[in-house]
This record gives C-alpha cells, structure tokens and sequence, in this order.
C-alpha cells in the first residue's frame, strides 16, 4: 500500500554507475516484498524449492544485489522492528485484500486466464518470521550489513541517511522516507534492469529524489509535507481524507500553512468517515516528526561462500552453476574491495 504522493514529487533518472562507492540504507521489507511480487513464474506462483517452500525472495537479494555489489555499491539492509498500532488497519486492509486476490486467483486458474493469475498470485504474498531470518541470514553471508530496527524501517532508514556522513540514500519504492526526512531516496534500484510490458521491453533506471529539491519545488517545509501525506492517506490512515488527491493535498497545504489550520480546514470530512476511519492527525504527524529510532553501527561481515551454498544449494535447491557463476562475481567484488583498504596506506 503505502503512501502515494508520486505526481507531485520531482525526481531524477539517475545510472547505477553514478552509485559507485555509495552507501545505501535500504527498507528491507518494502524490497523483500518487491523481490516476492515481482520474480514469479508466469502462471504467478511465487519460486519455491522441491519442499513447496517460497525462495523468490532469496534469488532477489542473491542476484540483484550482488550486481549492485559488483558496480561498486555498499549495501545496508534495515529491518523493521515493532509497528506502532496505528498500523494495524493498513495490516487488516492488506488481509482483506489477500482473501478477494485469492478469490480471484482461482477464478483466472479455473479459466486458465494466465495474466490473471500472475497478477492476482502477486496479490498473495506474505513475508513470513522464517523468511525474514533467513533473509538477514544470506545478506550477512554476501557481505551485505544488517540492521534491526527498534520500530519502522524507513524511519530508521531515513534517520541513518540523516545522522550519519557516509550514508549517501535511503532506498524504497515508498515515499515514507522522505516525510520521515531521508535527504535522499532513490527508487527502482533493485528492479531487474528491463521489463517486459504490452508494447515489449523497457529500461528500468534508478531514480533520485532530492529531499530539499522537493521542498523547494514544492514551495513548501518538511512539516507540510507530513500534512500532505496524511491528506492523502498513509499506512496510519490508509483511508486519508475523502475526494481529497495529492495536488488538491498540495494546494490546501500552501493555503492554510499551519498544520493545526491544515487539519482544521478539512475537520468536517474526517469526521464524516466511518468510525473505523477516523483519525487524529495529531498522533500521525508525531509518528513521522519523531518515530522509534537508534544509532546503529553497521557491520559488513566477510563474504561466508560455504554459508551461502548450504542455504541456497543445500537448502533450498538453487542451481549449484548459477551459485559458482555468481560466486565468482562476488570474489571479484571481495578482491576490489581489498585493493581498496590496502590503498589507503600508500
């Protein structure tokens, strides 16, 4: 779900090249989830090895990211911790919307409807605690730094890209991150490089996105954008505020200023909402102005090549060539990243 404010919100086309000794924090549900919806079989059932388990998630975070590792990109995975309850209706939302995609998954099964069921199966997906374990598992065994957060991701995502120098971008297809004030999100970084559409294959290229570009576009601060979210709707309050779009949003922003004048403005159409519905701006606003973070160190493991092949060969049943191919890409990246320390002392 997330929050939708795209149309609004200036961006960049940016090369993976231009990323090169980068550090980035990425949401690592959003991507895992990204990695489950995105890399299936056609008939939209997810990869899964000969015990029926899911593994799309774990060819995600092996292939896409040791690409990103050979082009020179550092890569830190943050993991949500405990949700505030606000949350828990976008959590009933998306269930209720798993049991109408299953439905459907059906329907287009029985009418053997191919597109239908790779678009419903995508509908499906459900991350799991033992997918979550042993996602953290093989990032750390590619080298990949993991941090847990003590409350959301993105916030803590966004706080890291804040707080500390080395941190060039937070990385989600949400735009969470920057209400939670990330100074740079890029998205589209972990899609495969080209996708197929009706009209047949197109380049994928990351995107950048300037927090202080947008604000100043925008003709607006970080606190109004925070209104402008919640007037949309976000996962605090899935519904927003009815008949009210992200440019509508935009312009009630501009024109009241002040939050308290902001939320006073459009009071009546909150509480016209069913009760379920209802919010207090208020509780949302603190959560992005000031949500549960900590000030986490990051530590880049060595690459763990025996760790790798009992999870993914042993495991799960991944093709023991491909493994080697991309096994030989990751020493090379071991190798630079060598040369690298040693050069700092010449």
């Amino acid at each position: 779900m997330g929050l939708n404010i795209r149309e609004i919100i200036p961006r960049k086309e940016i090369e993976i090249s231009d990323l090169k000794g980068k550090l980035v924090c990425v949401d690592a549900y959003n991507i895992l989830y990204q990695f489950l919806s995105t890399i299936r079989q056609p008939d939209g059932t997810p990869l899964m090895d000969s015990k029926k388990r899911v593994t799309s998630h774990l060819s995600g975070i092996f292939y896409r990211n040791i690409n990103l590792l050979a082009e020179g990109i550092k890569l830190v995975y943050v993991f949500d911790g405990k949700a505030p309850e606000l949350k828990s209706k976008t959590y009933q939302n998306r269930e209720a919307g798993r049991v109408i995609a299953r439905g459907r998954y059906e329907e287009a099964k029985q009418q053997e409807d191919v597109a239908g069921m790779r678009r419903y199966g995508s509908q499906l997906i459900r991350l799991d605690e033992e997918m979550v374990e042993e996602s953290k598992e093989l990032l750390e065994s590619i080298g990949i730094a993991v941090v847990q957060a003590p409350g959301e991701g993105e916030a803590e995502a966004a706080y890291l890209c804040k707080t500390k120098e080395d941190v060039y971008a937070a990385i989600s297809q949400d735009y969470d991150s920057l209400l939670f004030g990330a100074q740079r999100l890029i998205q589209n970084l972990t899609f495969a490089r080209k996708r197929k559409t009706l009209s047949g294959w197109i380049e994928i290229k990351p995107e950048l996105i300037e927090l202080e570009r947008v604000l100043n576009l925008l003709e607006i601060n970080l606190d109004q954008l925070i209104c402008i979210g919640i007037l949309v709707g976000t996962d605090y309050n899935p519904k927003g505020v009815p008949g009210i779009g992200q440019k509508k949003a935009l312009d009630i922003v501009k024109k009241y200023r002040q939050p308290v004048l902001i939320f006073k403005s459009v009071e009546e159409q909150i509480m016209n909402l069913p009760e379920e519905d209802r919010f207090d701006w208020r509780e949302i606003f603190a959560l992005f102005h000031k949500p549960e973070v900590a000030r986490a160190e990051f530590e880049f493991k060595e690459i763990d090549e025996d760790k790798i092949k009992e999870i993914l060969v042993e495991r799960h049943d991944f093709s023991e060539e491909r493994v080697n191919k991309q096994l030989d890409k990751l020493r090379e990246v071991e190798e630079q990243r060598k040369q690298k320390g040693l050069d700092k002392w010449f």
